[in-house]
């Protein structure tokens, strides 16, 4: 079982579900479950989809991808995400291209001492999205200052803003009802596409 609700296989799809089936097909030809998870209701399928690309893979965005990826592992280490660590992490390291840097950082975000592999605005924009996703009642303006003084526009802070919210949503859909990684195909990356995504 890879949920504890019922999902409507690959091959048993048929009309609107098919349709966005076929509109969030991975590069690899699959449907990952924490799409294959909204298949009761496959509007919400299509928000999802939507909202995910539109707050990571939109070439709008001036952040590198390889950081935004970054982003989605602090917010996914803080809730416990393990569906969306994996995922998340394996997309950064191949986006980082360098394995020793990736573990560098995967051991500084999991001790949760980010400073101990990131300064300036790329720290203050880690510790301004695990603030967010630990303690959101919390936050304070001080906290859009501290970033913007470490070197972020606002730009830059919407961004880091709309991955942690994002992440938040999808963490919560996949931990409540308990979507696991069984079946699908770690990453979106290959080698080669990963090179390619942050030129």
């Amino acid at each position: 079982m890879s949920a504890w609700i019922h999902m409507i296989p690959l091959d048993e799809a048929t009309g609107e579900l098919r349709k966005m089936y076929d509109l969030v097909m991975t590069p690899h030809g699959t449907v990952d479950n924490v799409m294959r998870v909204h298949s009761l209701r496959p509007h919400t399928m299509e928000g999802h989809v939507v909202l995910y690309r539109s707050v990571l893979h939109n070439k709008s965005n001036s952040l590198p991808l390889w950081f935004l990826e970054t982003v989605a592992c602090v917010v996914s280490m803080a809730n416990t995400c393990e569906y969306s660590l994996t995922h998340h992490f394996d997309n950064a390291r191949r986006l980082m291209q360098d394995d020793a840097r990736a573990q560098a950082v995967y051991d500084a975000l999991k001790a949760n001492r980010p400073e101990d592999v990131f300064d300036g605005k790329e720290l203050a924009l880690l510790r301004y999205a695990h603030k967010l996703t630990v303690a959101p009642g919390e936050m304070v303006e001080q906290d859009v200052l501290d970033a913007r003084q470490a070197g972020a526009d606002d730009g830059e802070i919407l961004e880091v803003n709309q991955v942690c919210a994002y992440f938040n949503y999808s963490n919560r859909l996949l931990n409540g009802l308990g979507v696991t990684l069984a079946g699908d195909t770690i990453g979106f990356y290959d080698d080669d596409s990963a090179e390619k995504a942050e030129t």
